[in-house]
């Protein structure tokens, strides 16, 4: 095992969820690749119009429900993500159904309309209807649901659509990014730089030598020649890695106005050293067993898995050095893919899911909660759920995406969409700044992220909202440069950078969330 890799605690046997798989048909490779797409990388070409058996990728677009769902009573928010969370399982299903008729749909590709997604589309329509049952009980049952049971089959030319977000971008960066999310994280940026910077360098002698001890690892000959390591499962390609030396600086920082709120709040939760995952989520998918459908690192909380309730959460361990953050912080492992067969290889989450390779411990985690550059932040509700990012992205576009790639010595140049490749001495950085206004009434909302809000242009919270604390996550590899590693993924996502995500939970106590709050506004920082 690498120097990064660790002991894993034991993962549970959970119900077998489809794989993809690269197929042989026609006389040449065929990757069956199936999408769920949602909103703005929306469906709209008629069925089988641009399938093909050629070289390129065929992929299933289905709209995504959870996106166009008005507000779920909270009597039936339980039974609408069950329903949710199956009709996931659905597309991943539809995915293996294309390995398992590989021969025959390369042979009849109108077979795969008929095999496939007629019954996807009777699946997705009796999971519709007891969505809008669920809700009926309690409100008005919503209209117009029913139009997006049918998915259709399209060529995927490897560029999702995102207005430019994706391969497009000869560089793999966004310039215009997101104002509100490219502000806030750039408000932090340059504490981030200073620690990634410093981190860069104290570990260039481990990175030196940890790159020598990899490259061999897990190789038995049939080597791609990308440094060494060993290409396998569903992706990335090559083309989804770029040098980071290529690409020009992009992050601006925002003015800071009188009345900002400057202090930080950096909490230590260690960097998952004890090997706690599991492929739930307990935010969109409670009570879903492999409702992820990949692995999740997690630091804080120890008591998260999908069946965790508020108590359970509020009575369980944290990893955190200060006992009063019991907050879950949790996301995609990294894995190397270099032919070392986990121990979650036969496990849903893992292989099952097409999720393979050596997962990685980040070589840092920083944790830290910054405020607001236009005035002051209040304080979060104990049990706020916030999600940023978006793990289906690649093809649902980029409305939601909050992926940020980056090398240290070089934070100043952020990635969304492509992994850097990073010079020797610097090590590969995925950060996410979280949504930082809140509605001031709901921990949580249906689709999961309507409660909670970026920042405008300017700094200030949309109307109705207000300014919280806002989470600021950078995790650190020590990874072998050059392509080689990704992102746990859906299956359907093919492990793409864009997919990165974060979630978190916040459980700290009251004392210390009020402490958080003034030290951010009293222009402190605290740990």
């Amino acid at each position: 095992m690498g120097r990064t890799s660790r002991k894993r605690s034991t993962l549970a046997n959970r119900a077998i969820v489809a794989s993809a798989a690269l197929i042989l048909g026609g006389g040449g490779l065929i990757a069956v690749n199936v999408y769920a797409s949602a909103g703005e990388g929306a469906s709209g070409s008629p069925p089988g119009r641009t399938w093909n058996t050629g070289t390129q990728m065929s992929t299933i677009d289905c709209p995504d429900v959870g996106n166009e769902l008005p507000d779920v009573p909270d009597e039936a928010r339980w039974e609408v993500d069950r329903e949710l969370a199956a009709m996931d399982t659905q597309i991943t299903d539809a995915y293996q159904q294309f390995a398992d008729r590989k021969d025959e749909i390369s042979r009849d590709p109108n077979l795969a309309e008929n095999a496939v997604l007629g019954p996807l589309k009777a699946k997705r329509t009796a999971s519709i209807d007891r969505i809008a049952t669920a809700v009926e009980r309690n409100a008005d049952r919503p209209q117009g649901l029913d139009g997006l049971a049918p998915c259709s089959l399209r060529a995927d030319d490897n560029n999702h659509d995102g207005g430019g977000y994706g391969a497009g971008d000869s560089q793999g960066q966004d310039a215009g990014q997101d104002a509100g999310q490219g502000n806030d994280q750039g408000a932090d940026q340059g504490q981030a730089d200073d620690q990634g910077a410093d981190q860069g360098q104290a570990d260039d002698q481990g990175a030196d030598q940890g790159q020598g001890d990899d490259q061999g690892q897990g190789q038995d000959g049939g080597q791609d020649g990308d440094n060494g390591q060993e290409q396998q499962g569903n992706g990335p390609e090559a083309s989804d890695f770029v040098d980071i030396q290529s690409v020009q600086p992009n992050v601006d920082r925002p003015r800071q106005r009188r009345g900002a709120s400057r202090g930080t709040f950096t909490t230590d939760c260690g960097r998952n050293e004890n090997g706690k995952f599991n492929p739930d989520n307990v935010i969109v998918a409670p009570g879903v067993s492999n409702g992820a459908h990949h692995m999740h690192d997690y630091v804080g909380n120890q008591a998260n898995d999908a069946f965790a309730s508020d108590d359970d959460l509020a009575n369980g361990d944290t990893s955190c050095r200060n006992q009063g953050d019991k907050s879950t912080y949790y996301w995609p492992v990294l894995r190397l893919q270099n032919g070392t067969a986990e121990n979650d290889a036969e496990a849903d989450g893992g292989g099952k899911d097409q999720n393979i390779g050596e997962i990685q411990t980040p070589s840092q985690v920083t944790l830290k909660f910054v405020g607001n550059p236009t005035g002051k932040v209040t304080a979060m509700p104990r049990f706020l759920r916030i999600i940023t990012g978006d793990a289906k992205a690649f093809t649902n576009g980029d409305a939601n995406a909050n992926a940020s790639w980056s090398c240290t010595g070089f934070e100043n140049r952020q990635l969304k969409d492509k992994y850097p490749i990073c010079p020797d001495g610097s090590q590969v950085v995925r950060s996410f700044a979280f949504q930082s206004c809140w509605d001031g009434q709901n921990t949580d909302s249906a689709n999961h992220r309507t409660h909670v809000a970026f920042a405008q242009d300017n700094g200030r919270c949309p109307n109705g909202f207000r300014a919280i604390p806002q989470l600021v996550q950078r995790i650190v590899y020590d990874v072998p440069p050059g392509p080689g590693f990704a992102v746990d993924s859906f299956p359907e996502q093919l492990h793409k950078p864009v997919t990165d995500h974060g979630d978190f939970i916040n459980v700290f106590d009251d004392n210390l969330m009020k402490k958080v709050v003034s030290c951010i506004n009293g222009g402190r920082k605290c740990r």
